[in-house]
């Protein structure tokens, strides 16, 4: 028979064992508690299938490029129909131009797409399908030419246009003339300087400036503009609606438009900026005789009857 010292002992030796083996058991949970979430977070993303690899990209703040980015129009192609990607300028007088193209070619149509040369440029470097490119500045025809992007000998001179002011027809802030333009509190609606009418606009501003005005004329000018558009509708539009006081446009806008939905200032053609029109077929158009029809009708005297029309000059 053991001593009680002895019982006492054995029984001590278990209680100190037992927790010991608590302790062990507690850590090694606790050590997996604060592992898993370490894991998660690096292994996460790439370990859900569900979830796109773009999801990403939908919570980081959108970057200059992504906001501007033009989209590329995606058309379905059928023989004998041209495709035209067209400077937004034309918008006015496309309805015409389509009728006329289709009354001397029949079996033949044509699509266009309107947007800013700058846009219908990026849209076709970006893979967009077109079978013409009809531009309102040398610039970009010049970038394409340089590209590779035209059938060789296709590029031609399509037509011209000057730049004017509009004004909303009831004419709120009663401006008269170029002077005007600078009261204060004007409002003025403009092109950024990446669009035809844009780099149109700067042009005759500068000339004004040096032949007649000044640049503290020109520097006002420039500080009563509240709006710098991507295409020159986008301008009209702001006049028409009253939203600005005046615009810098097309004369062809102008003409193209209903009676009476706008007041013109003209910019004397010694001080004006005469933007040129340019015209080309696709190297990648599966529709090239199609697409060569269409050139030839716009440059024939039918199709620049109805420019003339329109008020577009002859090239």
């Amino acid at each position: 028979m053991r001593a009680p010292s002895d019982h006492n002992q054995t029984i001590l030796i278990g209680i100190v064992t037992a927790l010991l083996l608590i302790s062990v058991l507690f850590a090694g949970c606790t050590g997996s508690s604060t592992q898993s979430p370490a894991s998660a977070s690096t292994a996460g993303p790439a370990s859900a299938p569900d979830i796109p690899a773009t999801a990403s990209a939908l919570t980081q703040e959108p970057t200059t490029t992504s906001t501007t980015a033009t989209p590329v129009p995606v058309y379905t192609y059928s023989e004998g129909n041209v495709i035209a990607f067209t400077a937004a300028s034309l918008k006015g007088v496309t309805p015409k131009l389509k009728e006329g193209f289709e009354a001397m070619y029949p079996g033949h149509t044509v699509a266009f797409n309107l947007d800013g040369t700058q846009a219908i440029k990026t849209q076709i470097q970006n893979g967009a399908y077109a079978d013409v490119f009809i531009s309102a500045s040398p610039k970009y025809t010049t970038e394409l030419t340089n590209g590779g992007w035209f059938a060789d000998g296709s590029v031609e001179t399509l037509t011209t246009n000057y730049v004017i002011v509009i004004l909303p027809a009831n004419n709120p802030a009663n401006i008269r003339s170029l002077t005007d333009l600078t009261k204060p509190g004007v409002k003025i609606a403009r092109a950024a300087k990446t669009v035809p009418i844009g780099i149109a606009t700067d042009a005759a501003l500068a000339n004004l400036a040096k032949s007649t005005y000044g640049q503290d004329w020109n520097n006002s000018v420039y500080k009563n503009t509240i709006t710098y558009e991507t295409s020159e509708p986008a301008v009209a539009t702001k006049v028409a609606l009253g939203e600005v006081d005046a615009g810098f446009v097309y004369e062809s806008t102008a003409t193209a438009a209903k009676p009476g939905t706008y007041g013109i200032i003209t910019i004397p053609k010694s001080d004006n900026y005469l933007q040129t029109y340019s015209i080309a077929v696709l190297k990648e158009s599966t529709s090239k005789s199609a697409a060569a029809d269409f050139e030839a009708f716009m440059v024939s005297d039918a199709g620049q009857q109805i420019l003339s029309d329109y008020g577009f000059r002859p090239a």
